[in-house]
């Protein structure tokens, strides 16, 4: 599965899927092969960062 580019689009993508489908990060990105870092540091880039108590980027 390929991840949005964008990272306003990867923001939103990657919140729904922790809010409905996976209970971390962590989960999500073994389900999706796809390196923890990559998905981080994109977002990052926009000013968010992954938040563990609420499950989502913020």
């Amino acid at each position: 599965m390929s991840l949005p580019n964008d990272p306003i689009i990867l923001l939103s993508y990657a919140n729904t899927l922790l809010r409905d489908k996976y209970p971390s990060l962590e989960e999500m990105c073994k389900s999706l092969c796809v390196p923890q870092e990559q998905i981080e540091k994109k977002l990052a880039s926009v000013g968010y960062t992954y938040d563990t108590s609420s499950n989502s980027f913020k």
